[in-house]
C-alpha cells in the first residue's frame, strides 16, 4: 500500500487542523505515542478530552511517577474524560456515529470560552472491531468523516483516532486509515536534520533515516544498546542514504552481542546501501541478516 499522500508526524509535531491516525501494534506504542500527545497538552493551556471508560489516573502519559495533579486537571476541566455512553452510545447500548461527531464538536466548541488554546482529543475505536454488537465498516468510515469535517477545518482542534492494527483485517484498517489525513508516530529517539533515529515495535528494532558518519557513531551505537535483545532485531534502512564502513562496524559489533540463535536483521536496503554492504561482503559482517527487500512491502496502515 502506498502511503505517500499522508502526512506523517510525529506525536509532538501535531498542530491544529490535524486529523490523527494511530495504528499500534501493542500498548507500549500505544503509550509511547498517546502519553505525550496527553501530558504536553496537560503541560500547556490546552484542553484535553479522552473519550473511554478507563479512570483518568490509568491513561497513557498520566500513571504512577508523572508530575501531573490528574484530579486537579479533572476539577478545572483541562482534562476531560468522557464514558463511551456519554460520548458515542445510544440508550440502547449501541454505537450512534453522529452522537461520536457531535461530542467533538461540543468539546472542541467549549474550549475556547473556556480559555484553552487549543483541545487535543482522542480515542480508541478497537472495542468496536472486535467486540460484542459490532457496527459495519459503513458507519465506522461514517463516524471518522464526521469528526474529521469537525477537526481538519479547525484552528484550535487536533485529534488522534487510536486502533489495535489486529482487531480488524487489513483491508479494514486501510479503509479506516484513508478518512485521516495525518499518522502520528512516536517520537524519535534522535534528530539532527542530518540523522534520524526512530523506534519500530512490530518487528522491534529502529528505522535509520538519513545518513550515518563518524559523527553521529557514538549515538547511534548508545541507541543500539538500548534495545532490548530478542531473537531478531530490525533496523529498517529505507530512508538511509548513506553509511560509511565505521557504520558498518558498530552493526556487526552489536550483531555479535546478541543472543547466539539471533541476528540484526537489516530490512529494506536502500540501492546505494546495499551495494556498500556488498563491497565490504557479508562474509565480513557476522550476524548480520539480509531481512526484507523495498519491492516486498509497501506503506503500513
Amino acid at each position: 500500500m502506498d502511503t505517500s499522500w499522508f502526512a506523517k508526524r510525529p506525536v509532538s509535531a501535531l498542530r491544529p487542523g490535524d486529523h490523527g491516525w494511530l495504528a499500534y501494534s501493542s500498548q507500549e506504542e500505544r503509550d509511547e505515542i498517546i502519553g505525550p500527545f496527553v501530558r504536553e497538552g496537560l503541560a500547556t493551556t490546552e484542553k484535553v478530552v479522552y473519550i473511554t471508560d478507563v479512570p483518568a489516573e490509568r491513561l497513557p502519559g498520566l500513571g504512577p511517577g508523572q508530575p501531573i495533579d490528574v484530579d486537579a486537571r479533572v476539577r478545572s476541566g483541562q482534562l476531560r474524560v468522557i464514558t463511551l455512553r456519554e460520548a458515542c452510545l445510544d440508550r440502547g447500548g449501541a454505537f450512534e456515529p453522529a452522537k461520536m461527531a457531535d461530542t467533538v464538536g461540543r468539546e472542541v466548541g467549549d474550549a475556547f470560552g473556556q480559555g484553552f488554546r487549543a483541545a487535543r482529543v482522542t480515542t480508541d475505536h478497537s472495542w468496536l472491531l472486535n467486540g460484542p454488537g459490532r457496527p459495519g465498516l459503513g458507519r465506522m468510515l461514517g463516524c471518522e468523516h464526521r469528526v474529521g469535517g469537525t477537526v481538519s477545518p479547525s484552528t484550535m482542534a487536533m485529534a488522534i483516532c487510536q486502533v489495535d492494527r489486529h482487531a480488524c483485517p487489513p483491508a479494514e484498517l486501510t479503509a479506516l486509515r484513508d478518512t485521516h489525513e495525518v499518522l502520528v508516530e512516536v517520537n524519535p529517539e534522535f534528530d539532527d536534520g542530518i540523522l534520524k533515529i526512530v523506534r519500530t515495535f512490530e518487528p522491534e528494532g529502529l528505522r535509520v533515516e538519513g545518513e550515518l558518519d563518524a559523527a553521529r557513531h557514538s549515538v547511534f551505537a548508545e541507541q543500539l544498546r538500548r534495545l532490548r535483545p530478542g531473537r531478531n532485531v530490525h533496523l529498517d534502512l529505507s530512508r538511509l542514504g548513506f553509511i560509511d564502513l565505521g557504520g558498518l562496524h558498530l552493526l556487526a559489533k552489536h550483531a555479535t552481542r546478541l543472543p547466539a540463535d539471533a541476528a540484526l536483521v537489516l530490512d529494506h536496503l536502500s540501492p546505494d546501501v546495499e551495494s556498500v554492504i556488498d563491497m565490504v561482503g557479508w562474509h565480513r559482517l557476522p550476524g548480520l541478516a539480509r531481512g526484507r527487500r523495498l519491492a516486498e512491502t509497501g506503506g503500513n496502515a
